[in-house]
């Protein structure tokens, strides 16, 4: 049944990306990824904001959690995610471990970028 409501989830997440980045692009310059910015930051607002609420305040079960977490935002942008759990790590007082997950990721995840862009030009 969690498949089923992450993949829903997943579908309203995709979409909300794609209308809300398409909507910034037809209003900002198109010389800086606009879009994308605000759908990152955006995501993690709203990831905070259910995180933050459902941590004391509020019970949700896991299906709707996972609807919300991994499905809708989890395809709205993944960065929501990495942030949440970089901050998780700062936390629970993980500081070298939090600036590993995002250096290490910001970094591999260019290089990995640039190698794979390398690659599919050389096929």
């Amino acid at each position: 049944m969690n498949l089923v409501v992450i993949a829903l989830g997943g579908a309203v997440g995709a979409l909300a990306r794609y209308g809300l980045s398409g909507a910034v692009h037809r209003f900002a310059s198109p010389y800086f990824p606009w879009g994308t910015f605000v759908v990152n930051v955006a995501g993690c607002l709203v990831f905070g904001f259910i995180a933050g609420l459902t941590d004391e305040r509020l019970t949700i079960d896991q299906t709707t959690r996972a609807f919300l977490l991994v499905g809708v935002l989890g395809a709205f942008t993944t960065f929501s995610t990495f942030s949440f759990e970089t901050v998780e790590l700062l936390r629970n007082g993980e500081t070298a471990a939090a600036l590993m997950n995002a250096g290490g990721q910001l970094l591999l995840g260019m290089v990995a970028m640039f190698g794979g862009v390398l690659a599919g030009k050389a096929l």
